[in-house]
C-alpha cells in the first residue's frame, strides 16, 4: 500500500510542479518520477531549512511539489545551458 500511496502522491506532485513551471512537457510518467524524487528533495530541503508543514497528505503534497519544482528548475537550467552551446 505504501508504494501505491507514493505513486499517487508523486503523480499529484509532479502534475502540480509541471503546471506551475509552465508545462515543461515531460509527460505523465516522467512527471510521476519527478514528483516521487521531489518528495525526497522537498523533505530534505524543508528539514535543512527547519520548515515544518505538519503531517498528512496535504503536507506530503506540499513537500513533494516543492521538491519537484526545485528539480524542474535545475533541469531547466541544464536545458538552457546545453542549448546555448550549440
Amino acid at each position: 500500500m505504501d508504494v501505491l500511496y507514493t505513486i499517487i502522491i508523486g503523480a499529484v506532485c509532479g502534475y502540480i510542479a509541471d503546471v506551475l513551471m509552465s508545462d515543461n512537457g515531460y509527460g505523465l510518467i516522467l512527471s510521476i518520477i519527478i514528483g516521487i524524487a521531489g518528495s525526497f528533495v522537498g523533505s530534505w530541503a524543508f528539514g535543512e531549512l527547519g520548515i515544518s508543514v505538519g503531517s498528512g497528505v496535504i503536507s506530503d503534497i506540499i513537500r513533494g511539489a516543492s521538491g519537484a519544482i526545485i528539480i524542474l528548475f535545475v533541469l531547466g537550467l541544464f536545458r538552457r545551458g546545453t542549448s546555448r552551446r550549440r
